[in-house]
């Protein structure tokens, strides 16, 4: 299925070239017709929602009960490999590299925004910042940063790291649905499928570097008066992207082992700044009763589909987040398929699953939990940040905290640390598509990986050129329909592999 020689060495020739020809055509269609791509953007996010938002909210209810109950049940003790396969990174590398390949920028980026807009409004506030606002912001926010998209990446990367380290299968999408069509998966119909985990992998990727790239020129207009605009967010996704093709050709265990710990130092000082300069018994306070409030309310938002209703919150939060998280989970799941072999279906899911939904919590309530504390004490006026641009909204909770020198230096690490989220994330991707690109090789050829991290930093670009967060947004819900289709196949063939399975192993 590689090529032995020439330009495609270590690739499969067809998925390579297919995949590449429609990055490309992508790439030609935003810049010769932007105005027209767009409109194309728009027209299909909003077909989208209006036709199967439904169908995103029973799957990614699915993948997280599905998790649940393998966590749970008589398959948890399967080891994701053979009887010898140890583990290769230790807990804090792989918490590390699990956290910064599956939030990143996206969390530092909403954590204060995303609260203050459900502050204002939501379907279930009655009126503008009554007493209850606080609660419902943080608990819808829990809920799309919860435990829904975590058991999307669970389910992905557990399909992935069983057929490619248990039953010697290619580490690729397409082995997941070898118990449904056997040896076909080396034919067109696999070709296919990792045709569109490629692309899904790329709008996914290109949308979390369009959102870090906005941030980041507003933390450099904080610092250094850079000004905001889309040309600077250009540069800065052209710097950004170099930076992380350096990193991703340097390897798994040099650059992006390295910079994921460093995201966790960062995202660390940080978060204990913060609580130790803000109200911090009211944070805490936040933290426990946030988490009681979204366990409580989980099951009947996991199935709430605005059925009665204007669509337009929900399209524009939930269907948006479902669709990124499922645009994100080849490349999520196969990174952490590749970092987690040798541990058990049971510790895979509770370590993939548990340990990054409470750090999430955790940091959404710090920061979100200030944010919140400044709006209703009048200490400062987030909501009019928020509202004015929504990349602000962390550098003016900083700001407002603490003025002055330790806010110049929070504004730094907040920067820095959105920088190697935007580096890890490009990294992660890079490596993802290239192993796909490279049928399962797990150390996939040095000039791939550099061109498809310039690609995806293209894709990030031309969608910022085509109409900013309305664009990423809409191209994360759109690339994720059709791997949808696809996860629904994963599922099904991995729970036909896991019963086949048992009758042979004690368990």
């Amino acid at each position: 299925m590689q090529a032995k020689r020439g330009p495609l060495k270590g690739l499969n020739p067809t998925v390579a070239l297919v995949s590449k020809a429609l990055v490309i055509a992508f790439l030609l269609f935003g810049v010769l017709q932007t105005d027209l791509a767009s409109e194309a953007f728009t027209s299909l996010r909003n077909g989208i929602i209006a036709s199967v938002s439904w169908f995103y909210i029973v799957l990614v209810t699915t993948c997280l009960v599905v998790s649940l109950w393998l966590m749970a049940s008589r398959f948890g003790s399967i080891t994701l490999g053979g009887p010898d396969d140890k583990p290769e990174f230790g807990y804090f590398a792989w918490f590390s590299m699990l956290f910064a390949a599956g939030m990143g920028i996206g969390l530092v980026f909403w954590s204060i925004a995303e609260p203050i807009y459900h502050y204002q409004d939501n379907p279930f506030l009655t009126e503008a910042e009554e007493p209850s606002a606080s609660q419902l912001a943080m608990r819808l926010t829990f809920f799309h940063w919860g435990l829904h998209p975590w058991g999307i990446y669970a389910l992905v990367g557990l399909c992935l790291a069983y057929f490619g380290f248990r039953k010697g299968l290619p580490l690729t999408i397409r082995s997941s649905l070898y118990p449904l069509i056997g040896d076909r998966i080396y034919g067109p119909a696999g070709h296919a499928v990792d045709i569109l985990a490629v692309l899904a992998t790329t709008f996914g990727v290109a949308t979390s570097l369009g959102l870090g790239a906005a941030q980041i020129n507003t933390g450099l207009n904080t610092l250094l008066g850079i000004e905001i605009s889309t040309a600077s967010q250009l540069v800065i996704i052209g710097a950004i992207t170099a930076i992380a093709v350096v990193s991703v050709v340097s390897g798994l265990e040099r650059g992006v082992r390295v910079l994921s710990e460093l995201n966790i130092w960062l995202a660390l000082a940080l978060v204990l700044a913060v609580t130790s300069l803000g109200p911090t018994a009211y944070l805490i306070e936040v933290f426990i009763q946030s988490t009681g409030d979204y366990l409580q309310n989980l099951v009947w938002l996991s199935l709430w589909t605005d059925a009665d209703q204007n669509r337009g919150w929900q399209a524009s939060w939930t269907t948006f987040y479902w669709g990124w998280w499922i645009s994100w989970a080849p490349f999520v799941g196969m990174f952490i398929a590749r970092i987690s072999k040798g541990r058990t279906i049971r510790e895979f899911v509770a370590g993939v699953l548990l340990v990054p939904t409470l750090v999430t919590f955790l940091w959404l309530s710090i920061m979100g939990g200030t944010a919140i504390d400044l709006q209703n004490t009048a200490s400062a006026d987030i909501v009019a940040a928020v509202n004015e641009d929504v990349s602000s909204a962390l550098y003016a909770t900083l700001a407002a905290i603490s003025p002055g020198v330790i806010g110049t230096v929070l504004s730094i690490i907040a920067t820095l640390l959105i920088a190697t989220f935007f580096i890890t994330s490009s990294d992660s991707g890079t490596l993802v598509v290239s192993t796909i690109l490279s049928v399962g090789d797990t150390n996939p050829p040095v000039v791939h990986r550099a061109v498809w991290g310039l690609s995806e930093g293209a894709v990030a670009a031309i969608l910022l050129l085509t109409g900013g967060l309305s664009a990423l947004q809409a191209a994360a819900i759109s690339a994720a329909l059709p791997f949808a289709v696809i996860m629904v196949l994963m599922i099904v063939g991995l729970l036909i592999s896991l019963h086949r399975e048992l009758p042979a192993k004690s368990l």
